[in-house]
């Protein structure tokens, strides 16, 4: 079981702009279409837990919704739009529990997006795999990828690689003193 991040950021740690923008993450010219080892990745989880402020601005993009079941986290979203029923749920409980109730459905690796979500993830020590991929500009201000913790959480590097000749991306796997598996209570 793994709660795995997969996210791109400036080289000042921000995962978007004050304006809530990503287009500082499309500043490196990438004419050939590569995924950077994105579609690789979702071929490793078994469903998407992401943050309401995610799902609202992946809702904006162009491209084919997720193949897999996505579960958002809101106190305020009600209803998903018709074209996803059946493929969205609206979750609102203590991130244990979801996690609880997911594995007894038979889910395991769950890829985890949004800024707040993936805070709220850390502060609870549930973050098993981070992939970062830096992108080389600074942005100054924005939505930070990381917040306050109540203890440091040491990770070790998986790999690191140079992407399109400009950006780095990095997988970390958390590492844990008294065991290398996940412990959700």
């Amino acid at each position: 079981m793994a709660n795995k991040v997969f996210v791109g950021t400036s080289l000042d740690g921000y995962i978007a702009d004050r304006d809530n923008g990503l287009d500082f993450l499309e500043s490196v010219p990438n004419p050939d279409g590569h995924d950077l080892g994105f579609v690789s990745f979702m071929k490793s989880v078994d469903a998407v837990l992401m943050g309401r402020k995610t799902f609202e601005a992946v809702l904006s993009f162009d491209m084919p919704w997720y193949a897999k079941p996505v579960f958002v986290f809101s106190s305020t979203l009600k209803e998903v739009p018709a074209q996803l029923q059946g493929k969205v749920e609206i979750v609102s409980a203590p991130l244990k529990e979801v996690i609880k109730v997911l594995t007894v459905q038979g889910m395991k690796d769950f890829y985890i997006d949004g800024g707040q979500l993936i805070q709220s993830f850390l502060a609870e020590d549930m973050i098993d795999e981070l992939i970062v991929t830096q992108v080389p500009v600074l942005i100054g201000d924005g939505t930070p990828l990381y917040g306050l913790l109540p203890r440091h959480l040491e990770f070790e590097l998986v790999k690191s690689e140079v992407l399109l000749q400009a950006l780095v991306q990095s997988h970390y796997r958390r590492l844990r003193k008294e065991s290398k598996e996940p412990v959700y209570e």
